[in-house]
């Protein structure tokens, strides 16, 4: 069975086609700014050099359309045709309440997806539109639908909703949904693997710390608690996302600097988190090598944003009663041995420590505490992509 992963943005979309046998990657590439003039289609044949195809591509139809002709083209193509392709997986943002896993697209999953619009104005619509390019391109081929805030549905009342009046979440499901799911749910059942340990015996700490960043408890292999909310924008610093915040602050702002709603939305979302605190960059490199030439304002952004990651760990720490494992993963929890290490030796209280040794690793999985350690660290690449594939497989395999 090979399942198509597609991951829609605006104007992009990322896909890999996966041989499930073996869950090995056949291709994987980048539709880029569809609908802007120079747009690209970056194709990666497994084992094969890069193809670069420079094409008109004005909509996601032609963009998907694209995709199928490189994997079938005879040079750099992977399959004889398109009837190879079983299932395709898409990575939706945002299901609201009503997924609490992934499910197969049916014309009331499209409808439930629109009426999730206005939650993820950014998001959902692009993702939608590459469901109905796919469904357009390849008519009859099961679509599974795998969202990103399902994995956080087993959150408690207590920890979900929000001191306001209780209407604004019956009228208008005004709540924590959380975010990363698919990532988190991957590297809490990674690690334990690798502790050779059930899923269902350990309290696990997740952080996905990259551009956009989230922690997750996950207690006896469910979630409890996670730090994005209604929106991405809530919890932890990130590049350009402000995180938690007093909420006196947006009307504040917004007399002062003279902004509309969506102009503070962008102030919050685009202009904050690392990039309004250093000045500098969005990406945690260019900020640590600021940092690193003496930069004072690179040097607080980073130190702000490993602060509130240990609040966070300390927090979940006493919402499951007591902590197992903390899991570093993205593209910062991965590849930043200096974060880690900001992070990790702040923890002494939990019993953990990170070696130095052990954590002179980038993208690979690892445990990077000290031997003996009370509560263990690891480092552990996330595949989001391999979830929605085994998702789209379990969902799909059965179809006649």
């Amino acid at each position: 069975m090979k399942v198509l992963v597609v991951n829609c943005g605006s104007s992009s979309i990322k896909y890999q086609l996966v041989n499930m046998n073996d869950e090995s990657v056949l291709a994987k590439g980048l539709v880029e700014r569809i609908g802007i003039e120079g747009s690209v289609l970056t194709h990666q044949p497994a084992g094969k050099d890069k193809v670069v195809i420079n094409a008109a591509i004005s909509n996601h139809s032609i963009g998907i359309k694209l995709v199928i002709d490189a994997l079938t083209d005879p040079k750099h193509g992977v399959i004889s045709s398109m009837k190879e392709i079983s299932a395709v997986g898409h990575r939706v943002v945002h299901g609201g309440e009503k997924f609490a896993d992934s499910v197969l697209i049916t014309p009331a999953v499209m409808k439930a997806l629109e009426e999730c619009i206005e939650m993820a104005p950014l998001h959902n619509p692009p993702n939608i539109m590459g469901i109905n390019a796919c469904s357009e391109i390849m008519p009859g081929v099961p679509q599974v639908a795998v969202f990103d805030t399902a994995f956080h549905q087993t959150m408690p009342k207590e920890a979900f909703l929000y001191a306001i009046p209780y209407e604004a979440y019956e009228k208008y499901g005004v709540r924590r949904y959380g975010f990363h799911g698919t990532s988190h749910k991957f590297v809490s059942q990674q690690v334990a693997e690798l502790m050779g340990e059930k899923l269902s015996d350990l309290r696990i700490i997740t952080c996905h710390l990259g551009n956009g960043a989230s922690i997750a408890a996950i207690k006896n292999g469910k979630c409890i608690d996670t730090s994005m909310g209604f929106t991405p924008l809530e919890g932890l610093v990130m590049g350009t996302r402000s995180g938690g915040l007093d909420p006196a602050i947006v009307p504040f702002i917004m007399k002062k600097e003279n902004l509309s709603a969506d102009q503070v939305d962008n102030y919050l979302n685009k202009k904050s988190g690392v990039l309004g605190v250093s000045g500098v960059s969005s990406d945690f490199r260019d900020v640590e090598e600021a940092a690193n030439a003496g930069n004072e304002r690179a040097a607080l952004a980073l130190d702000l944003f490993a602060y509130r990651v240990r609040k966070f760990i300390g927090s979940y720490v006493a919402a499951m009663g007591g902590v197992d494992v903390i899991v570093f993963t993205a593209g910062l929890g991965e590849n930043s041995i200096t974060m880690r290490e900001k992070i990790g030796n702040g923890l002494e209280f939990l019993g953990t420590r990170i070696d130095p040794a052990k954590n002179n690793v980038r993208g690979k999985a690892q445990e990077i505490s000290v031997d003996g350690a009370k509560v263990k660290m690891f480092v552990i690449p996330t595949n989001e992509e391999l979830v929605i594939a085994r998702d789209t497989k379990a969902i799909c395999g059965n179809l006649a």
